[in-house]
């Protein structure tokens, strides 16, 4: 954000006489404008307007022409170093932006070296942006008191016929535009407005939508909860009732409850006058969750992304409003005007897809904690599988630790078995992607009347289309990447850029008949069940076979019915969900992604493991996980079998700590992207130049490792080849300085570069 000291200004107008007065100067942001904040003076007429996160109308520019632009501050000043612009006028009654969402602003600004345009992107949601300018329509109602009346049979005195006819089709119809009412009374406005100035009918706002909020459902049982249960809830009670700003990080096994510690916690919020956030990684994904919470509060507020953009605007201001007591959703969702906040709560606070991938780049955990900062208010992280981050600062105090060890009712976690697929015994009488060993224990489970989840992180039906001949593998046009083979659409696809091509008769290379189609996708497994087990009812779930609206839940339904005894699919099966009939959980393969060149690889592969092994054995019946691997030794795969996670947090944190990864160090990634690979190598090498010239002049007491430029391990998407860089460093402060410094280097055209503090994405 830039200083008062080095003010941008929008003109060249030479400083004039000015009176010896304090003058209020308003800070003021455009959207889609780099730089900023601007300096506006604020004439008297509008010195009692509240200015502070309003939008403001100003004369921009050498033209004057006027703009919309956002108050974020007013400041006091004696003396002016030059003549300002006024303000020309305030577009809103109230603040769109409630001061503590300016304050979250300026840190996310700071910390992530954002230009406040950026960051009001984040801060308003598009939607809400495009129709500040609408006009909200307006309805007529019936009086209260006069409904009454004309349903208990009394005439109103003092009206004429036609003001009664119209007076009682209000009151038989409901809500009517103007126009509308004056169609089916066939009169004029007239009668219309005689009414509503004796007060009889009244004009409400009508924005065209359903109430975004539900109450609870019907009575639901209360689970009672365990000991570990309870006191965590009293520890975490103290500290809502202190009001005060702590950090709890809820390490609990799968099953363990913490949903219902959870919904505890919030009810005492609640109790108090105040209002709650949960964030769960993708709302789609936790259908379950969110029927627990709308069965046991009132005023719930669901954010998804299948919202429409007038959904979503008028979602957003009935929770600026305060009539909303809890907003769940996806990681924008932290960003919700909640006035009375009393808690966060972050669910799976682990998964990366908490962390925004395009601008603004931040992290929802970490905004949804310097929120919880600023509003003096606790915030919950709770998950199975903390991350490495979160579990390093509760070991060290900076967050408090709530553990949960055991499942509730007293139930056992699965047994987990790991069928290593270099043994020739586990590959004997199979030809595909199931072994013998976790055929006989689908077949088991079924004959049992149990169901099955299959885990296979992998889309389509192919991985990758090859000549056996010359060994040439069918690409992407735009990316370095194989295209995957979607045998249900008869396409080659892009995953990266979603390019589309028609199969080809041969090789496209060599003419060679006879092309292959290789690896092991969702679309494979689902043929290969259906042959293995033809009776069984089985359900694929993948972002292929979910497009359609509510697809997720009505799949999910269909499987908690029992009309689905197979459920297969990737990761957006492997969290979440709580079926208390799965009796076995296999996993295809663990190493899809236990080998990418990623620092947290290992880390990944655990957590997802140990999170669909979680889905078994949640009912009486019991359960067990088989996991097929050709690394069974693999650290992770080893600690996932034992569901060991402390062993393999204290094993994979000193690896980090002798690398200075993080938690031991902090760390920005500069992604540069070209069209030509050379522009792209040319540009890093000169940012990299810039950096190590400001880390010299930092001297030694600031040290900071700078790996790179390399070329990514995906080098071309979408046509630009990249090149990045990693910078790790002791403080935040130091890479914050280093990048401010490299935004002097000239970008030559056909080239760009972004920089991520915090990264999550090294490919």
């Amino acid at each position: 954000m830039a200083g008062t000291q080095n003010q941008p200004w929008l003109f060249d107008t030479p400083a004039g006489e000015q009176p010896a007065e304090e003058w209020c100067i308003a800070e003021v942001v455009f959207l889609r404008s780099a730089g900023g904040p601007f300096d506006y003076l604020v004439p008297p007429g509008l010195a009692h307007e509240p200015l502070v996160g309003c939008r403001v109308r100003v004369p921009l520019g050498r033209s004057n022409r006027l703009a919309v632009g956002f108050c974020i501050a007013l400041r006091r000043e004696q003396s002016l170093e030059r003549r300002l612009k006024e303000l020309v006028g305030c577009l809103d009654e109230k603040p769109l932006i409630p001061p503590s969402l300016l304050q979250l602003g300026r840190w996310i600004a700071e910390y992530y070296l954002l230009d406040w345009a950026e960051v009001l992107e984040a801060l308003i949601p598009a939607p809400v942006r495009r129709t500040f300018h609408r006009k909200v329509p307006i309805r007529l109602e019936v009086a209260t008191s006069v409904l009454e009346a004309i349903m208990a049979g009394e005439k109103i005195p003092g009206l004429t016929d036609k003001q009664w006819g119209v007076l009682t089709e209000l009151a038989k119809s409901g809500p009517l535009q103007a126009a509308q009412l004056a169609r089916r009374c066939r009169c004029s406005l007239s009668p219309i407005e005689s009414l509503r100035r004796r007060g009889l009918i009244q004009g409400v706002p009508h924005r065209g939508l359903p109430a975004p909020v539900v109450g609870p459902t019907a009575d639901v049982s209360i689970p009672t909860l365990n000991t570990e249960q309870d006191s965590a809830l009293a520890r975490i009670g103290k500290i809502i009732d202190q009001k005060q700003h702590k950090v709890v990080l809820i390490h609990g096994v799968t099953g363990s409850g913490k949903t219902e510690l959870y919904i505890r916690c919030i009810e005492k919020v609640i109790q108090q006058g105040r209002q709650a956030i949960v964030l769960v990684p993708e709302i789609s994904l936790t259908p379950q969750l969110t029927d627990r919470f709308r069965a046991r509060f009132a005023r719930v507020a669901i954010l998804h992304s299948h919202l429409t953009d007038r959904e979503r605007e008028h979602y957003w201001r009935e929770i600026a409003e305060g009539g909303v007591a809890v907003v769940i959703g996806a990681r924008s969702a932290v960003f919700a005007p909640v006035p009375r906040l009393g808690i966060i709560v972050i669910d799976e606070e682990h998964e990366w897809s908490f962390k925004q991938e395009t601008n603004p780049r931040y992290h929802a955990r970490e905004v949804a904690i310097a929120r919880g900062e600023l509003e003096k208010i606790p915030v919950l992280l709770g998950s199975a599988t903390p991350s490495l981050e979160s579990w390093y600062r509760a070991q060290k105090g900076v967050y408090d630790l709530v553990t949960l060890s055991s499942r509730v009712l007293q139930r056992t976690l699965p047994p987990v078995a790991l069928v290593d697929l270099r043994e020739p015994r586990a590959l004997a009488s199979t030809r595909g992607a199931i072994t013998q060993p976790l055929h006989q224990a689908i077949h088991q489970a079924l004959e049992d009347g149990g169901q099955v989840i299959l885990l296979l992180n992998r889309r389509g039906f192919a991985t990758h289309i090859q000549c056996p001949g010359c060994g040439f593998v069918l690409k992407c046009s735009f990316c370095d990447i194989a295209l995957r083979y979607h045998r249900a659409e008869s396409f080659a696809l892009c995953h990266y850029c979603n390019y589309r091509r028609d199969l080809p008769e041969s090789c496209p290379q060599c003419s060679a008949a006879g092309i292959r189609y290789l690896g092991i996708g969702t679309q494979r497994l689902e043929d290969e069940l259906r042959r293995r087990f033809p009776h069984a009812k089985l359900l694929r779930m993948d972002a292929d076979a979910m497009q359609a609206r509510n697809a997720y839940e009505q799949a999910l339904a269909a499987f908690h019915r029992g009309d689905v005894q197979i459920l297969l699919g990737t990761q957006m099966i492997a969290k979440g969900l709580d079926f208390p009939n799965v009796t076995l959980v296999g996993v295809i393969s663990a190493d899809t992604a236990i080998h990418l060149p990623d620092f947290r690889a290992a880390e990944r592969t655990f957590q997802l493991l140990t999170q669909v092994a979680g889905r078994a054995g949640r009912g009486p019946k019991g359960g067990r996980v088989l996991i097929q691997t050709f690394d069974p030794n693999h650290p992770a795969v080893q600690a996932a079998a034992g569901h060991a996670y402390r062993p393999f947090a204290e094993t994979e944190l000193k690896a980090r700590e002798e690398f200075g990864y993080p938690p031991f160090g902090c760390m920005a990634r500069v992604l540069v992207r070209g069209v030509r690979l050379e522009l792209a190598q040319s540009l890093a090498e000169a940012l990299q130049g810039v950096i190590r010239q400001e880390l010299a002049a930092l001297g030694t007491n600031s040290p900071c490792r700078i790996l790179g430029p390399a070329p990514c391990p995906l080098l071309k998407i979408r046509r630009h080849f990249r090149i990045q860089m990693q910078l790790i460093a002791k403080e935040h402060a130091i890479l914050r300085r280093l990048i401010s410094r490299a935004r002097a280097v000239p970008v030559p055209e056909g080239a760009h570069w972004i920089h991520d503090i915090d990264p999550v994405d090294m490919l």
